[in-house]
């Protein structure tokens, strides 16, 4: 049966008729389950040869989230159109001004009365696709309204694709071209219908206008108010940039009443602006009882006193003060705390109550904020959570490719000279101009890598008619705030800066952020992107465009982005390619080489290095205030189990390392914990976890009948063939060759008669409380990654598997080598096909060049290895279905490492059957069969566009 005729089958005649790419989908935005009609929206664009767009109503936040995808097809050449409206005047002058910008789109304008159409067609490289429904291009259309849409396919010679054809050619023939003469005249007619709620509350002339606490800030306030009832006189507060930390520390204030504050921050123009936000809160407060101290003000009497570190750290000054003077002292950015001047202030005040402020408590100095702070976080939201609050401004983040001229490509090591040359400049201002920003006015940050830079690229932008300054750590505070200034009041377009504005600026007015340096740390990142982040009325988004070379970081930046600290490749790399997890109105995208250069960083990156290692563990530690285990690491995401399971032998190995290890264990129970990490702590099968911790926990044997009903009980499978492969697992029976002998004598269970007991060997091991420590807590950790998989089927799709998994999960009795199986192995009516997508030229030591492909996300183009006929025994096997079950397991190189995307069961089409002859190296040819396997459900686009 034709695939399309077989998905108008299952659509609308029987459901239970296997589907592929043209299936009809009902498309519903779901944002917990991150499902949007724009991920449809992205994947037909990243495909298509060319594509119409009849929508009436678009918006620049709209426009954004599919930039990135329509500047990859204008490299390949490829064009659309963009048919919209006037319609109740939605779209505003500044919207069809982006329009412009895109170079291969397109537009018209229609002139028929009511236009109110939103349907979206692709051409594909066989037949056509299109969504119909009820959302525009808007964000909120594409992401979080509940909208319906329907995305249908067909061939060129169906009745209804006719019809939009003629129907769109009739449309676009009477419409009018859109151009900057056009766009200028509807600018001066422009009277909006549909205005914009403003962001936030409008604030009175005398700034006395009353404030309410957000969310975020009411559940801090209530946890700060019980943190002092429980004896607590010291708390941290941990929020993101632009959340509102300096209210709600004025609304604390208010409802502590203390005597006498002192506010400390660490820079002199952020001192008037805090003294600002308490005073509106405070409004009751007359304005006597606020005060500065710093370098220029001396306003020691005042009620609620503002001090920068620099003045209330000298004695001098604090001897101005009694020691109990200051009843509530909170300090600002506390992050910084650990420098010596913070130290003292601490160490002379004795406050009732301490409050810590920082977006960025993790520090790279190894001084433990926490333990300042007594361990106590009365609060805590993160960049992610914040913007599922609404407390932020959404942001539109692009990553793309930076200059490149003759094969050269910008690096950590590029010269100022290729930096700042006019044709980079000229690069970058396109970019710019395309990706743009909300209003179309610029008020932007540009971020450097060295100050000269900063200074020759402010003039080159002034050169240009774009009005730029630069600022740097040379500057004094004076020359920042004029600039700001400057920025605020629409006098520049941008500062150029380096190592001044990562933190301690609060420019709300800022639409733009430009990153032309390499990500140095995800901290530095995150509060880069952080100076865009404060809601304004002036802008509906801040832009964010991020210059991406051949930077050795770049996988900091979907770590950034996403708040991955596992430092697990495979999450980095699936936060790349997959970016739903970022929340609201926001939007990441990224062109395909930046993509490309970051999936390189994450390739070489050594992101299991004991530097690397040593500062998360710190980290992790200095917050918990003791040690933590592998358990603790899983539940809170901080770093993956497994990163440490595949450097060292044991998470006790690491701890011994660094002089960290509460207990000391034997080489041989050391080998006990070595088989648990490397074989159960990726927790692909929970059955050995359960009967191991069963045993455990009983210190008693199990009849092997009793298992069924263990697992059963327990929601897991339990058939014979699984229970006798979860036996020779936990016995070693399943492991051959080297992995026999290196867990050799670290069998943990046995089976006598019809008895299931633990070995004595292991038993005896479990004598050292430390040793049983550290089982017990690999095994919940083993356990809480278990739940990742599926627990009713022996093999989850999607989730990574190397080939000895594989087996084992299928019941094979023992293990093969891989060198055994290489591309594929059959047992037992089981057949399992392993493909690396990416060989390289040297074919890592293959004979010949397979050229095995995914052709579209339900076909992958497949070769057997060689030599091979159409009669060899493989192919009986797989022109056999009824016998036979064919897996599929693909990585995108060996870059990867010996683990597998599962991306399903597949059939063999036997019309695509034909044996070929391949040359290989010694120039002599090979037979080899090649084919076409299908697979019985399409793979999820955002995985087979990474494959790709």
């Amino acid at each position: 049966m034709d695939a399309l005729e077989q998905s108008l089958k299952k659509a609308f005649i029987d459901q239970n008729i296997e589907g592929s790419y043209y299936d009809p989908k009902l498309i519903i935005n779901q944002p917990q389950q991150k499902e949007f009609l724009l991920n449809t929206l992205q994947e037909e664009i990243a495909t298509c040869r060319d594509f119409f767009f009849s929508v009436a109503f678009v918006t620049q936040s709209g426009l954004d989230t599919i930039k990135a995808q329509l500047a990859d097809l204008a490299q390949r050449h490829i064009n659309g159109k963009l048919l919209t409206s006037t319609y109740l005047a939605f779209n505003n002058p500044e919207v069809f001004k982006s329009l412009l910008t895109i170079p291969n789109l397109e537009v018209r304008i229609s002139q028929r009365e009511g236009f109110h159409a939103k349907g979206y067609l692709f051409t594909q490289a066989d037949y056509y696709s299109f969504v119909i429904g009820s959302s525009n291009l808007t964000m909120n259309a594409l992401k979080v309204n509940y909208e319906w849409n329907i995305r249908l396919t067909s061939y060129e010679q169906g009745e209804v694709i006719e019809q939009i054809h003629d129907h769109l050619t009739s449309e676009w023939a009477q419409a009018v071209p859109l151009t900057t003469d056009w766009i200028a005249d509807y600018a001066q007619r422009y009277q909006p219908l549909m205005k914009r709620a403003p962001q936030l509350p409008a604030v009175a002339e005398d700034k006395q206008a009353y404030i309410v606490s957000n969310k975020m800030q009411q559940v801090a306030l209530k946890s700060l108010v019980e943190l002092r009832a429980s004896g607590a006189k010291k708390g941290l507060v941990i929020s993101a940039t632009g959340t509102g930390k300096t209210y709600l520390a004025a609304f604390d204030v208010r409802q502590a009443k203390p005597k006498h504050m002192l506010f400390i921050v660490h820079r002199e123009q952020i001192l008037n602006k805090a003294k600002e936000s308490f005073m509106q809160i405070l409004s009751d407060e007359p304005a006597e009882n606020f005060g500065i101290l710093s370098g220029n003000q001396k306003e020691t009497q005042a009620k609620y006193l503002f001090a920068t570190i620099q003045t209330i750290s000298k004695p001098a000054y604090q001897e101005l003060f009694a020691k109990d003077y200051f009843d509530y002292i909170l300090i600002d950015e506390v992050h910084k705390a650990g420098a010596k001047s913070y130290l003292n202030v601490l160490a002379y005040f004795t406050p009732d109550f301490l409050l810590g402020m920082t977006a960025t408590p993790e520090r790279t100095d190894n001084f433990n904020i926490f333990e300042l702070f007594d361990y106590n976080i009365a609060y805590e939201i993160r960049l992610q959570e914040a913007l599922e609050e609404d407390l932020l401004c959404p942001f539109h983040y692009f990553g793309v490719s930076d200059y490149e001229k003759d094969d050269m490509v910008i690096s950590e090591t590029t010269d100022l000279q290729y930096l700042t040359n006019r044709e980079r400049v000229d690069f970058l201002l396109d970019k710019i101009n395309y990706y743009g920003c909300s209003h179309n006015t610029p008020k932007g940050l540009i971020f450097c890598s060295r100050k000269d830079e900063t200074k020759a690229l402010a003039r080159l932008f002034n050169e240009r008619g774009i009005p730029s300054a630069y600022l740097t750590g040379e500057n004094s505070v004076a020359e920042r705030e004029a600039q700001i200034t400057r920025l605020e009041n629409g006098d520049i377009n941008y500062i150029f800066t380096v190592d001044v504005f990562n933190e301690g600026i609060d420019v709300p007015k800022i639409n733009q952020i430009i990153m032309l340096r390499n990500t140095q740390s995800s901290i530095i990142f995150v509060q880069q992107l952080g100076r865009g982040l404060r809601k304004d009325n002036s802008k509906d988004f801040v832009t964010i465009i991020d210059f991406i070379g051949n930077y050795k970081n770049n996988y900091m930046i979907p770590m950034a982005l996403s708040g991955d600290t596992s430092r697990s490749k495979d999450r980095l790399r699936k936060g790349t390619f997959d970016t739903n997890y970022i929340s609201g109105l926001s939007a990441i995208n990224f062109e395909a080489v930046a993509k490309k250069r970051i999936f390189k960083s994450i390739d070489d990156a050594k992101l299991d290095s004991m530097r690397e290692l040593k500062q998360t563990y710190g980290d992790f530690k200095n917050r918990l205030n003791r040690v933590p285990y592998l358990t603790d690491f899983s539940q809170q995401a901080i770093l993956d189990p497994l990163v440490i399971a595949n450097k060292f032998e044991s998470y006790y190995s690491f701890l011994a390392k660094i002089g960290d290890n509460e207990g000391t264990i034997t080489e041989k129970q050391n080998k006990f914990l070595q088989f648990l990490s490397r074989e159960l702590l990726p927790g692909m099968r929970q059955q050995e976890i359960v009967l191991l911790s069963k045993l455990i926990e009983s210190d008693h044997a199990l009849r092997k009948q009793d298992l069924a009903a263990l697992f059963a009980d327990c929601h897991l499978i339990h058939d014979a063939a699984t229970i006798d492969s979860v036996l020779a697992t936990l016995s070693l029976t399943f492991y051959t060759g080297g992995l026999k002998k290196a867990y050799a004598g670290a069998a943990m269970v046995q089976q006598q008669v019809d008895q299931i007991e633990l070995t004595a060997d292991f038993r005896s091991a479990l004598q050292n409380d430390y040793f049983k420590k550290l089982v017990v807590d690999l095994l919940k950790a083993s356990y809480y990654k278990s739940e990742q998989f599926s627990q009713t089927e022996a093999l989850t799709r999607y989730a990574k598997y190397r080939r000895r998994d594989v087996l084992r999960l299928l019941n094979w009795s023992e293990q093969m080598v891989d060198q055994n199986i290489g591309g594929y192995v059959a047992k037992d009516g089981k057949f399992v096909i392993f493909v690396t997508l990416e060989k390289g030229t040297d074919f890592k030591g293959a004979q010949m060049a397979y050229e095995d492909e995914l052709l579209d996300n339900a076909t992958m183009h497949w070769f057997t290895k060689s030599p091979r006929t159409l009669e060899s025994p493989e192919i009986a096997k797989l022109r056999d279905p009824a016998h036979w079950t064919v897996y599929l397991f693909a990585k995108k190189s060996d870059d990867e490492g010996a683990e597998f995307y599962y991306l399903g069961e597949v059939k063999s089409q036997p019309e695509t059957i034909k044996q070929l002859e391949k040359p290989i190296r010694d120039g002599k040819t090979r037979n080899v069969v090649a084919m076409d396997l299908q697979l019985m459900a399409p793979l999820e686009t955002e995985l087979y566009k990474y494959l790709r």
